[in-house]
C-alpha cells in the first residue's frame, strides 16, 4: 500500500480491521514520522527550518507564515493539512490517521492533543480501530492542554478553554470549556449591538 492508496482508504473508510493492511502502513508511516520529528524535536531549528522540515513529516507545503514551537509529536503526519498563518506552541501530539484539517489563523495552544482513533469496543476486537477526521475552522483558539476526541468539527471563530476535553461539534463563533467541553458563550463578531 502506497501513501496515496492509504490516504484514499483512510478518507472513504472509518473501520481498520486488525488484519488490514492498513494497520501495517500505519506502523510503516508512524517509523517516517519519528525520524522527521527526532529532527524537528532535538535540536535548535529557525522557523524557515521547522517549515521545512514539517512541510517534509505532512508530505505538503506549509505557509510562508507557519510557525511552531517544538517539540510535535505525530504518528503519522501525512494526513495533517495546514492553513495559512498557523501556529503550533510546544508539546502538541497529533493523531492524524484519518486526517486534521486545519483553517487559517489558527492558533493551538501548548500540549494539545488531537486523537484520530479509537479502538474497537469489543474485547475480541480491541486491536481494530474507528477512524474519524477532525475539523478545526478558521480564526479558531485552542488553549493549553486541550484533548479534540475523534470526530470533531470546531466551528470558525471559536475559543477552547485550557484544559478542555471536546467531545462534541463545536459551533462557529462559540466559547467552550470544561471536562466534557460546554458552551460558556458566543463571541460577538463586528457590528452586532452589545
Amino acid at each position: 500500500m502506497n501513501n496515496k492508496e492509504f490516504l484514499e482508504y483512510m478518507n472513504t473508510n472509518n473501520y481498520i480491521d486488525e488484519q488490514s493492511p492498513v494497520l501495517q502502513k500505519f506502523y510503516e508511516l508512524s517509523e517516517n514520522a519519528r525520524k522527521i520529528t527526532m529532527e524537528l524535536n532535538n535540536k535548535y531549528h529557525n522557523q524557515e527550518k521547522i517549515r521545512e522540515l514539517f512541510s517534509k513529516l505532512i508530505n505538503k507545503k506549509v505557509d510562508k507564515n507557519f510557525k511552531m514551537f517544538p517539540p510535535f509529536y505525530t504518528e503519522c503526519g501525512i494526513n495533517i493539512k495546514v492553513g495559512k498563518n498557523v501556529f503550533i506552541n510546544a508539546c502538541c501530539k497529533f493523531q492524524d490517521q484519518a486526517g486534521i484539517e486545519i483553517g487559517d489563523n489558527v492558533l493551538i495552544g501548548h500540549s494539545v492533543v488531537i486523537a484520530t482513533l479509537n479502538h474497537d469496543t469489543n474485547p475480541q476486537k480491541r486491536v481494530s480501530m474507528i477512524a474519524k477526521k477532525v475539523k478545526i475552522g478558521s480564526n479558531v483558539w485552542i488553549g493549553s492542554n486541550v484533548t479534540i476526541l475523534p470526530g470533531i468539527e470546531i466551528g470558525n471563530n471559536s475559543i477552547i478553554g485550557a484544559g478542555s476535553v471536546v467531545t462534541k461539534k463545536v459551533p462557529d463563533n462559540a466559547i467552550i470549556a470544561g471536562n466534557p467541553a460546554k458552551i460558556i458563550k458566543y463571541i460577538k463578531t463586528q457590528g452586532e449591538k452589545i
